[in-house]
């Protein structure tokens, strides 16, 4: 995951967080829910690019063992 993505998805998460402890301080259950929803925005996004990054990881890896297999078949 790249800085710029990491940094895009905190600041969605504290963002978030600051709109949910807004509306629950004034009272206003839309803003409330608005900050919730960034805030879930942010940590899925990260999720996603976790699952992404596993997943380029496990095809590097098979391209790598099939690579070692073709430079040496008797293995």
């Amino acid at each position: 995951m790249s800085f710029e993505e990491k940094f895009d998805n905190a600041k969605d998460k504290i963002a978030g967080k600051a709109k949910e402890l807004e509306g629950k301080i004034t009272g206003d259950k839309a803003r409330e829910v608005e900050g919730k929803t960034q805030n879930v925005k942010g940590e899925a996004r990260d999720d996603v690019q976790k699952v992404r990054d596993v997943a380029h990881d496990d095809v590097d890896a098979v391209k790598d063992a099939l690579k070692n297999k073709k430079d040496n078949p008797e293995k």
